[in-house]
């Protein structure tokens, strides 16, 4: 089930987070050294109450019972679009529809605020993660080499119904 994260829930989705994007850090060799910026080493709680409190995103966790095993937030750049940020499944999790749940969630919860475009931004070297990007509906627009990490910037964005 899908539910608005509160407070309470802002140290269970640090944990999500950080064990999710860390299976990708050691597929494509990244460590907290060379790339201290990644999310699976640069999430913390201090980051996601800024987010939650200051920033407004809305945050979203998919829960097994009691236990959370996905999430996403939503950034908005304009009136017209949102960006969408760590969306991930427990290793665990995966192969079971649940990035797929949480991914159609964050279209209705953006399209319901009236906006018509999402974006993300995704390691470029992660083919896998692209192609699933873009077998819903995902266009990608280019990526940038980033002097703050070891890997590639890919920009994607998808219009929304």
């Amino acid at each position: 089930m899908i539910k608005a994260v509160v407070q309470e829930n802002i140290p269970e989705c640090v944990d999500v987070i950080r064990t999710s994007f860390r299976t990708v850090a050691d597929q494509l060799g990244f460590t907290e050294e060379n790339a201290p910026g990644f999310t699976a080493f640069a999430t913390d709680e201090l980051r996601l109450n800024y987010q939650y409190r200051e920033e407004k995103r809305p945050m979203f966790a998919y829960f097994d019972g009691e236990r959370i095993v996905g999430y996403y937030s939503l950034l908005r750049l304009d009136d017209n679009s949102f960006e969408l940020n760590n969306l991930c499944t427990l290793p665990e999790y995966r192969h079971r529809g649940i990035g797929e749940k949480l991914l159609e969630h964050a279209f209705a919860e953006a399209s319901n605020a009236g906006c018509s475009l999402m974006r993300i931004g995704i390691v470029e070297e992660n083919r896998v993660l692209r192609a699933w990007y873009e077998s819903h509906g995902f266009v990608h627009l280019g990526a940038k080499k980033s002097e703050r990490f070891p890997f590639t910037c890919g920009f994607m964005e998808r219009a929304l119904d």
